[in-house]
């Protein structure tokens, strides 16, 4: 698979069914070839006027399966948060 193929791909959380949207960009160990973290863009802030929330950097290892419209991952309790600043796009 290729890494902008996932960008196409909707990711849930199987331990509470949360929808958090499709893969934005992608956190790479380019020296090591690996893919660290898949990164989400944040929820709309009231309707949208005031931009977005924090992304949401989902770890590699948290991910159970990936299918081909969908990738499930498995995180019990809070997210990570962060801006999406120095990372390696698509």
């Amino acid at each position: 698979m290729r890494i902008a193929e996932l960008r196409y791909k909707e990711i849930i959380n199987v331990s509470n069914g949360h929808r958090l949207g499709f893969v934005s960009d992608v956190d790479m160990d380019v020296v090591n070839g690996k893919v660290n973290a898949l990164i989400v863009p944040g929820p709309f802030r009231f309707f949208g006027l005031f931009g977005r929330e924090d992304d949401y950097i989902l770890p590699f290892s948290t991910i159970s399966r990936i299918g081909s419209d969908i990738i499930l991952i498995d995180i019990q309790g809070e997210y990570q948060r962060g801006k999406k600043s120095k990372r390696s796009g698509f």
